[in-house]
Parts: C-alpha cells; structure tokens; sequence
C-alpha cells in the first residue's frame, strides 16, 4: 500500500543489521511522520546504543544526518528537516541507517506494514526482534563475531579481557522486547 497522507499512520519496520550471522533485528512500529533525528533516537534504544557516533539515513545518493561541516566531505541534509514518509511511504519501501562509521554498522530499514494506530497504544514501540545489540566500539560486524567466539570460549585467549571490558557476562542471544519499550517511553 503506497499512502498519500501519512498524518496518524504507523509505520511497521524490520530493522536489521547487515552482515550479521545469525541475524541481529528488531520489528519496530513508529508514526509514519517521525522526524529522522526522532527516528536514530529510536534506533539507537532499539539496538542498545549509547548514541556516541555519528550517524546518517541513506537513500541513494542522499544522505540525511546531524551536520557536522568540519568533517562532512559528502553533502549531508539537516535530519531535524525531514520526516521518514518523505523518504520511504509505502511497503517493501527501504532506507539504510549507519551508525559509527568506524564500526560501519549499516542497517536495512524496510517498510513491512503501514497500520492504522491502536486506541491506547503509545507510539514508537517495539514489537518483536532477535539477538542482543552488539556492545559499542566492538569493530563492527567482524569484531562482534570475534567478541562471541572469545566469550564463548574460556580457553580463548581475549576470553577474560573481553568479559572485563564488557563489564561482566554478555549474552549474544539475548532480546529483552520490554526493556526496549521502557527505554523507548523515555524519548521526547
């Protein structure tokens, strides 16, 4: 279904990390007309980040994002000026979001479902997702993969040190559905 007018529509998407194996995703549902800086808040409680990168919405050649001009060498539209339904505004429709450009996190952001919203329901929600987010500055989709096989296995060598930096014991298999919700009541 392509929409017209998006004002009070929900938007279902499949948020998922690329490169991941086993795959790394969330089922999110946000107002069609979200604003994208609104959005990466979204994301960021979706996934566990901290929002200590930087970040941009894909669509193209066009790019979408906080401006930086000391460091921008691409040209970077101001993120607080756009909506995710001037970008993307029908099902099967997709955007890719980068977060840390030193990990390379990339994202495929995909329209499932466009839905009325539910009486009583508040808006963004996570709906359902697999996996644990990677922890913050682990190298991106290899180092995450090198990240579970050290802490899988207490003979590794990195097996301690990775445990420590991590602050204790990480569970690459874990969703919490509801600690994502109550992070995501927190947006403004």
């Amino acid at each position: 279904m392509a929409i017209t007018k998006s004002a009070n529509l929900i938007f279902e998407l499949k948020a998922t990390i690329r490169g991941s194996r086993p795959s790394i995703w969330r089922r999110l549902q946000v107002p069609a007309d979200i604003r994208l800086d609104k959005f990466h808040a979204v994301l960021q409680c979706a996934f566990g980040w901290t929002n200590s990168h930087l970040h941009q919405f894909v669509l193209g050649n066009q790019y979408f994002g906080k401006l930086v001009p000391e460091i921008d060498d691409i040209e970077v539209q101001d993120e607080k000026k756009f909506r995710l339904d001037q970008l993307i505004n029908r099902e099967k429709s997709k955007i890719v979001y980068e977060y840390d450009f030193g990990d390379n996190w990339q994202h495929e952001l995909l329209i499932e479902k466009i839905l009325a919203p539910e009486a009583g329901t508040r808006y963004p929600r996570c709906v359902d997702g697999k996996r644990a987010g990677p922890p913050e500055d682990c190298g991106g989709v290899g180092g995450y993969e090198e990240l579970q096989a050290a802490i899988a296995n207490t003979a590794h060598n990195e097996h301690d040190n990775y445990l420590e930096w991590l602050g204790g014991e990480f569970d690459p298999e874990a969703f919490d559905r509801e600690d994502i919700n109550r992070a995501l009541r927190r947006i403004k």
